[in-house]
């Protein structure tokens, strides 16, 4: 099992055992898969941009509901993202593929607008997101929206596909996030990271 995947059954663990504690609210868990765009870093050295455009992402939400008879549910997101950048060789430097990733921890609320077998929603969150390249790291703030659809064919099984936007903040100029000893090769490269993501995943239902 890969760092990513071991990483997501982790977090869908940790997620059922806290909604067990809500035992008396009813709760989604809803693994999923996807694409995310967007997103921007930079060769200190070269200025080179690096796009992380048509990544998947992979992640899961949770979702639990205030009231039974209330549409409105309090939710839990985490979401994974990564890629393979090449750095061009340069004078006291080889050409290298590093792994860039980019995580999303975010919390906040979901409304549906309906109750029967297909529910289109909206979500509103924030939270933190991690970057991460060559085992350092760099956490930013982060406001998230979307929207989307959940289909429930049976009262416990459902598809849910989402539409997320996400815009994170970051301090302007060279933040460097990968570091060998001495000397830093990647950095965020704007003041506000814009990413898209879409998905599609499977919703369990409890109770």
């Amino acid at each position: 099992m890969n760092t990513a995947s071991a990483r997501l059954l982790a977090l869908v663990i940790t997620f059922l055992s806290l909604a067990s504690a809500l035992s008396a609210q009813s709760f989604e868990v809803s693994p999923f898969y996807g694409y995310r765009f967007g997103g921007s870093f930079v060769d200190l050295y070269t200025a080179q941009p690096f796009d992380l455009d048509g990544a998947p992402a992979t992640g899961v939400a949770l979702d639990v509901r205030i009231y039974d008879d209330d549409d409105v549910q309090i939710e839990g997101l985490f979401t994974h993202q990564a890629a393979d950048v090449l750095l061009d060789a340069i004078p006291g430097r080889p050409a290298a593929r590093w792994r860039v990733a980019a995580d999303h921890w975010m919390a906040g609320a979901l409304q549906e607008f309906d109750a029967g077998r297909m529910r289109p929603f909206t979500t509103g969150l924030a939270g933190l997101t991690r970057y991460a390249a060559n085992g350092d790291n760099e956490f930013r703030f982060t406001l998230g929206a979307g929207g989307g659809v959940k289909i429930f064919p049976a009262r416990s099984v459902g598809i849910r596909l989402d539409g997320r936007l996400f815009s994170t903040f970051v301090d302007g100029g060279n933040n460097a996030i990968a570091c060998t000893p001495g000397v830093c090769l990647i950095g965020l490269h704007v003041s506000v990271v814009w990413q898209a993501e879409f998905t599609a995943g499977v919703i369990v239902r409890f109770p």
